[in-house]
């Protein structure tokens, strides 16, 4: 079976729906399907099964950036790859977002599965609205990965949503040599802008005991102003953009691993990875968060921009070691259920029903 998966985000940008995208397929590969990518990318393709559409433009959305591209160029990109592979099935994700994955279903010359990502606004819907329901029933089989990316799904398409959570490769994180620490270490990775809440977590770690340190991966919008509210801290350590080697290293050597987001989170596959790399997650209680973690049992969840109930959680996991031991042991077990490769047994399932 032949496999198109249609990105509409460049892979060479960091995302979770490229994560997405590209585990799945290799995933699916291992099967022994045949799996290609269409997308954009910006540089050389991160992988060889990617077929790159043409460069991206950012364009706000939830909050984020999303690296997408709505030019002719990528859509005659587009129509002559989904010509010339023959796919069995194609596999939209963010079905309706301008770029490779609407033109591919306004064209579709196989079967199509759509997934939907998007949770807490509208904006992939926004530019199609007045015919957004006429194109989405030409999707074969909508799934959607969490239910609050249902429930937006719904309330602007109608229609029916299997739900299939987002998986992770847990291998690459579990068996990561973990980077040295010389003192209790928070990890802190993502785009540095509102919604993921790092100013909260560098207010928390004020208020936590001066040995402490801090690892912040990523950069964004917010990065110069952050770093000059902290400039000269030695407990903070502003390490860029990481390699996958080095992102994984570093959930393995870290203490606790924190995601303080705001809102715009439809599903914590972050939260999943450092609980395959056995590192204790401190995390915010929003409902994309909790299709994941459970408080007080694989994690600890805590309001939104609280940084004093943030510090409080962290300060449990470091000064109390069955605590941690706890959430480490069960958050194992969470990330070995949700693991990539089972998600892709199940799409195969999709897959095979549609032929």
């Amino acid at each position: 079976m032949r496999i198109g998966i249609v990105c509409p985000y460049s892979v060479t940008v960091p995302g979770g729906v490229q994560g997405q995208v590209l585990g799945l397929a290799r995933s699916l590969r291992a099967l022994g399907l045949e799996a290609r990518v269409l997308a954009p990318a910006d540089g050389p393709p991160p992988d060889a099964a990617v077929t790159p559409l043409g460069a991206s433009i950012p364009l706000a959305s939830n909050g984020s950036v999303a690296p997408i591209a709505p030019d002719p160029s990528c859509a005659l990109r587009t129509i002559r790859a989904l010509h010339d592979e023959g796919f069995d099935v194609l596999h939209l994700h963010e079905p309706l977002v301008p770029g490779p994955t609407l033109t591919s279903l306004l064209l579709a010359p196989a079967p199509v599965v759509g997934t939907f990502h998007a949770a807490g606004t509208a904006t992939p819907y926004r530019y199609v609205a007045p015919i957004a329901r006429r194109l989405a029933r030409r999707i074969d089989v909508r799934v959607a990965v969490s239910p609050d990316a249902r429930d937006l799904a719904h309330e602007h398409l109608g229609g029916d949503y299997e739900l299939l959570f987002n998986g992770i490769d847990v291998e690459p994180f579990s068996k990561a040599t973990p980077h040295p620490t010389e003192a209790p270490t928070i990890f802190f990775l993502g785009r540095h802008e509102p919604r993921k809440g790092l100013d909260v977590l560098i207010a928390a770690v004020r208020r936590l005991p001066p040995d402490v340190r801090l690892w912040v991966a990523g950069d964004g919008p917010q990065t110069p102003e952050l770093r000059a509210t902290t400039d000269g801290d030695p407990r903070i350590e502003w390490l860029g953009r990481v390699s996958d080697d080095e992102r994984a290293a570093r959930m393995r050597g870290a203490d606790v691993f924190c995601a303080p987001s705001l809102h715009g989170e439809s599903f914590g596959v972050i939260l999943l990875e450092a609980m395959a790399a056995g590192t204790p997650v401190v995390a915010s209680d929003l409902a994309g968060y909790r299709n994941v973690a459970t408080n007080d049992h694989d994690a600890l969840l805590v309001p939104p921009g609280d940084d004093t109930a943030l510090a409080a959680a962290i300060r449990r996991v470091l000064e109390s070691a069955s605590l941690a031991e706890r959430l480490v042991e069960a958050g194992r077990a969470r990330a070995q259920e949700l693991s990539m490769d089972r998600l892709a047994e199940r799409y195969v399932e999709l897959y095979a029903r549609l032929v």
